[in-house]
C-alpha cells in the first residue's frame, strides 16, 4: 500500500492538532497544557522546512525560552497580543507584527497575559544537529537525524 497523496490545499484551522501537546519532558510537558500546534508543514510532507499554527490560550506559553544552533526561527502574529520574551526584554505583538529569530540568536518565547487567544504561525527550518539551548530550564535537546528531539539535562545527562 502506498502512502496517501498529501492534500494540494486546505483550510489551516481544519487541520487536526498535533495528538502530543509537547515533546518537552516533565517537569516541563505540563508547561505547554495551554498550547495547541497544528503541523501544517508536515500535513505537505514538507521536509526542509515546519509550519505550524499554534493557538494559545489565555496564560499559554508557545515554549519554554529557547535559542537554536542551526534553525532559523519566525512567527507572525494572526489573532491576539501575545508577549513577546526575550533575555533583553518583551514585547506586546499584535496581529500583522511579525519576529525572527536567526540560528544562535537570542533566546526568545511567546507568553499569552490577556483573557483571549492568540494564534499565530511559527515557522522553522530543519536543521539537522541543531541543539536548542534552554537558559532558564536544566533542558537541552539535539534534533536527530529522523527529525526528533531527544532532551537530555543542560548538563548531557539523559531525562
Amino acid at each position: 500500500m502506498t502512502d496517501p497523496k498529501p492534500p494540494t490545499a486546505i483550510g489551516a484551522a481544519d487541520v487536526p492538532a498535533r495528538a502530543k501537546r509537547s515533546n518537552y519532558p516533565e517537569p516541563y510537558f505540563g508547561r505547554m497544557a495551554k498550547r495547541t500546534k497544528r503541523q501544517l508543514g508536515d500535513l505537505f510532507g514538507l521536509r526542509r522546512f515546519g509550519v505550524n499554527l499554534t493557538t494559545l490560550a489565555p496564560g499559554g506559553e508557545s515554549a519554554l525560552m529557547h535559542t537554536h544552533s542551526r534553525q532559523d526561527e519566525l512567527v507572525y502574529v494572526l489573532e491576539g497580543h501575545p508577549t513577546l520574551v526575550t533575555e533583553s526584554g518583551e514585547t506586546r505583538l499584535a496581529p500583522g507584527m511579525c519576529a525572527g529569530f536567526p540560528a544562535g540568536g537570542v533566546a526568545h518565547h511567546l507568553v499569552n497575559r490577556t483573557d483571549r487567544e492568540v494564534v499565530y504561525l511559527e515557522i522553522g527550518d530543519r536543521a539537522e544537529g541543531d541543539v536548542v539551548r534552554y537558559p532558564q530550564d536544566d533542558l537541552r535537546a539535539v534534533l536527530g537525524e529522523d527529525g526528533s528531539l531527544r532532551f537530555t539535562h543542560a548538563d548531557g545527562t539523559p531525562y
